[in-house]
């Protein structure tokens, strides 16, 4: 970083443009932190400049904001990939301070000075950010940056989270005074803002910190019907606290933090490996990976629970299609926000078949062909649903929760991976295929065929078949055909 800024900071020199490195760059040189993301100011025509240093750098030009002169420069430098924000002040850099968010964002360092700088006293501070960052605070620059941007609600919960700061008390009550205009802010910034608070380990206390802040049913509001639902006798919680809860278990499940109801003796039973962390790291859309998605299933698993309760003649629960109805609310809820097809779909099928791993549970374990139509059946999503399966229990009972009980519940769902693991390791050959059935039964092409393969491929998985002629015996079988001269001939 330091030969790209000593680079840029020649070339705009060379050229006569004042520029300042502003904002979380500077925020975070202060802190000691890494970042790859830099902000410059320039007293100029910005995207001019920004296309002369992309040439001058061998970076890659993307217009932003051409009405507000915003462009990116995207650098591949020191094994890294930069990205550097540029963006035009007119009237000094002051006035371009004043118009940031938080007192922490609200530095510059000239860029020319950037070799040279030795200490934080060359940091321009108009509003005290230095001393805000040494008492961990986030602190606003003025009562009217929501007005000017409502997406900084969000953005102060996250700074906040990711610093392990605090946001001062003036500027919480700035944000539950204008938590209403987060509204009005597209979709597509919430959901970045979302994302990142819900990747951080602890999630669960900042969803909590933006329910009290006002802003969580503002930005979903179908949570809010959730609030007191009282649910059955082995509930602790209520739904919204319950769905709270649940994104707090999911975390301590995938060993981020500690739950507070939490002992030795839920860990050491619930199934974990290097092959688990690592599939829960996979990505699924920009920014978002497994883990993420998860938290947010975590939170949206329960929210048809209201729409759907009954209470029968004797006072007893239950929320019939809350499952199914709440795949469909969280589908529209997502597109809102607007969030990937691909964290969609998988939320989508989380919430669908949260149920699902508690209905396979009997006196016995369930069997390799159980396992196996549940995991045809759910997919790509199967390991993440057994493990939302865990957290919703774990939050169902909370501080009352039976030990025994739940080791028990542990032993399904690690049987269920471990065999499914085993069907995975080592794929069994294909025995048929398309034309096998169309040759031997005389079949058309279509779905039938389909149909075929599938069962047949699901009686080889079971161990019910081996060989080629089992597999034709099985389907003449299932097709309700007698034996043909081909097969006698065999």
């Amino acid at each position: 970083m330091e030969r790209l800024l000593v680079k840029i900071a020649s070339f705009l020199q060379q050229h006569n443009y004042q520029a300042y490195l502003v904002g979380g760059f500077v925020r975070d040189w202060l802190l000691k932190r890494h970042t790859a993301d830099v902000d410059i100011a320039i007293a100029g025509n910005a995207l001019q400049i920004a296309r002369q240093i992309a040439r001058e750098v061998k970076g890659k030009y993307v217009l932003l904001d051409e009405a507000h002169q915003i462009a990116r420069v995207i650098v591949a430098a020191d094994s890294e990939r930069w990205q550097l924000d540029f963006s035009p002040f007119l009237d000094g850099i002051e006035a371009n301070l004043a118009q940031r968010d938080f007192t922490i964002d609200a530095m510059a360092l000239k860029i020319s000075q950037w070799s040279q700088i030795v200490d934080s006293s060359m940091v321009i501070d108009p509003y005290g950010g230095k001393k805000d960052l040494e008492e961990g605070k986030v602190r606003a620059v003025s009562g009217n940056i929501f007005e000017a941007d409502a997406a900084r609600l969000l953005r102060a919960v996250r700074l906040a989270a990711e610093l392990n700061f605090k946001i001062d008390n003036e500027t919480e009550a700035l944000i539950r005074r204008y938590s209403q205009l987060i509204t009005k802010v597209p979709g597509e910034r919430v959901r970045e803002e979302l994302v990142r608070l819900l990747a951080l380990p602890g999630a669960a206390s900042f969803i909590s910190y933006l329910d009290k802040l006002g802003l969580l049913i503002q930005i979903i509001p179908e949570l809010a019907e959730t609030k007191g639902v009282q649910q059955p006798k082995e509930h602790f919680w209520d739904v919204f606290d319950h769905s709270l809860e649940t994104v707090a278990t999911v975390e301590h499940l995938l060993r981020e933090t500690e739950w507070c109801y939490g002992n030795e003796g839920i860990l050491a039973e619930a199934p974990w490996s290097k092959v688990i962390q690592e599939y829960f790291a996979q990505e699924v859309s920009k920014g978002s990976n497994r883990r993420m998605v998860l938290k947010l299933a975590g939170l949206l698993h329960d929210v048809a629970k209201p729409r759907t309760k009954t209470v029968d003649g004797k006072g007893k629960m239950r929320f019939l299609g809350h499952a199914k109805e709440g795949a469909s609310m969280v589908t529209a809820i997502l597109q809102r926000l607007r969030f990937s097809s691909k964290e969609s779909e998988l939320v989508e099928s989380l919430v669908y078949h949260h149920l699902r791993p508690a209905q396979m549970t009997s006196e016995e374990l369930p069997t390799r062909r159980a396992i196996y139509r549940y995991f045809r059946d759910t997919g790509d999503a199967g390991i993440d649903i057994l493990f939302l399966a865990l957290a919703d229990y774990l939050a169902t009972h909370g501080p009352e929760l039976d030990l025994e009980e739940w080791q028990s519940h542990c032993r399904l769902i690690k049987h269920i991976l471990g065999e499914h693991f085993k069907q995975k390791e080592v794929p069994p050959p294909k025995l048929v295929d398309g034309h096998d059935l169309m040759n031997v039964f005389g079949l058309k092409p279509g779905k039938e065929i389909g149909k075929m393969l599938e069962i047949i491929k699901e009686a080889q998985a079971v161990g019910k078949i081996t060989t080629k002629e089992e597999a034709l015996a099985f389907a003449r079988k299932k097709l309700g055909l007698k034996e043909t001269r081909l097969e006698k001939s065999r």
